[in-house]
């Protein structure tokens, strides 16, 4: 039930997506809410406040003056739920030293590919709301690397960054491409996962494939009900590597999938440890390795109290910078003629996981359904970033959207049509 929320987590929840969507997105605070929080929470949501302290850059949520959160915000970090100060900078800041840069829409390109109108009618599909829960924010559409097609619902614009939720694990696949190859990497090797060092053979052969993949066989079950260990993770603790590194062994790695987040930040968590002693250093290492070679210049890359990135669910960025990453993997890992991916990555992250019934991939999830070869980023509340091979073609959708269908592969369908009319 979805609204049988423990009220520390519906706390922490509040206080860490208004304080994202307030400093980071630029949303007004309570649009924030009722847009992604408050349909989430269900009644709880009305034993819950969030002030927003402009001064200090941090939100406070309280709940019955029992539970009490806090998300303090850092430039270039983002926000972080702070459970206690303990070593927690404050201070920090880890700011992109380049704004953010902008396809132009390509009209002539569009016109000589497209059936103009039968685009814009699938678009329109794309933001209908018939039950008023769908909340498309963003749609944004790439041809051949460039921009077709894009539209916002009122308010937003190009320059908003959005919420990935787990469309942050299709780039923990790709920082481990980019370290990969650099020599920094081997994701199939045993025995190099710190957190699980000493913690039994089976721990000790988990490799960053079988977290990228999620099957790394602890308990980190996810339900998203506030309930859930990944709920326990994400809104109360301080560690949340370590937390997922603790939780009991059901499985050996390689053996069972099940789709769980704490594994993908464990794969994070060893990732950034490689780049650098310090956190900003990390950060910087990944935006030189991922962001800055496809011209993503907008991702805030959040991080939790210990300062472990959020490669599961916790990066903010312009939709054309999503589309941007997406790109990237229709050139097979090339940015004109700089690689920043292996040669054939896309085939590792789209060989479908056993156990997944032919789904997930690695980070990525598999569209079979609307082309052969298409697959997709998601997160959660319909964040989608899908890939079309066969036409070279990028769609991102993201909205706010709870307890109904996006929609998303309904337009997208429609936009492929457009494409295949233009071409008859």
């Amino acid at each position: 039930d979805i609204g049988r929320i423990f009220l520390p987590t519906a706390t922490g929840i509040t206080a860490k997506q208004v304080c994202s969507l307030t400093f980071v997105s630029g949303l007004d605070p309570d649009r924030a809410r009722a847009l992604y929080v408050d349909p989430l929470l269900g009644e709880p949501a009305t034993l819950i406040s969030a002030r927003v302290d402009r001064e200090d850059r941090s939100v406070h949520s309280r709940a019955l003056g029992l539970w009490h959160n806090e998300a303090v915000y850092r430039e270039g970090l983002g926000c972080t739920l702070v459970h206690n100060d303990g070593d927690f900078d404050r201070d920090l800041s880890v700011p992109w030293t380049r704004e953010p840069v902008y396809f132009d829409l390509d009209t002539a390109h569009r016109d000589a590919h497209f059936n103009t109108g039968a685009l814009e009618a699938a678009i329109e599909t794309g933001f209908e709301d018939p039950n008023g829960l769908r909340n498309t924010l963003a749609i944004v559409i790439l041809h051949e690397g460039r921009l077709v097609a894009e539209r916002y619902a009122p308010g937003l614009s190009r320059e908003n960054r959005l919420h990935s939720w787990s469309m942050a694990k299709s780039v923990a696949a790709t920082l481990a491409g980019a370290m990969t190859l650099n020599g920094e990497l081997d994701i199939y090797a045993e025995g190099g996962i710190d957190l699980l060092d000493g913690l039994g053979p089976d721990a000790e052969a988990t490799t960053i494939d079988d977290l990228l993949r999620m099957t790394g066989g602890r308990a980190v079950h996810e339900y998203n009900d506030g309930t859930d260990p990944n709920s326990d993770m994400l809104f109360t603790e301080t560690d949340m590597a370590a937390f997922s590194a603790s939780r009991e062994r059901l499985h050996p790695p390689g053996a069972h999938w099940e789709y769980m987040s704490g594994d993908t930040v464990l794969a994070t968590r060893e990732m950034q440890s490689r780049l650098g002693d310090t956190l900003e250093d990390q950060l910087r290492t990944v935006r030189e390795r991922v962001f800055a070679p496809v011209g993503a210049y907008s991702p805030i890359f959040e991080a939790d109290a210990a300062g472990t990135l959020q490669g599961s669910s916790y990066i903010y960025a312009t939709p054309q910078d999503w589309a941007r990453l997406m790109q990237l993997y229709l050139d097979d890992g090339m940015v004109g003629s700089q690689r920043v991916l292996p040669e054939g990555w896309r085939d590792y992250v789209t060989t479908p996981t056993p156990g997944s019934d032919g789904d997930y991939g690695s980070g990525f999830w598999l569209a079979p359904e609307l082309t052969p070869e298409a697959f997709y980023m998601s997160g959660f509340q319909g964040q989608t970033a899908i890939a079309v091979p066969e036409h070279n073609l990028v769609i991102v959708r993201m909205g706010a959207t709870t307890l109904t269908n996006t929609g998303t592969f309904t337009m997208a369908r429609a936009v492929t049509a457009a494409l295949q009319d233009a071409a008859d």
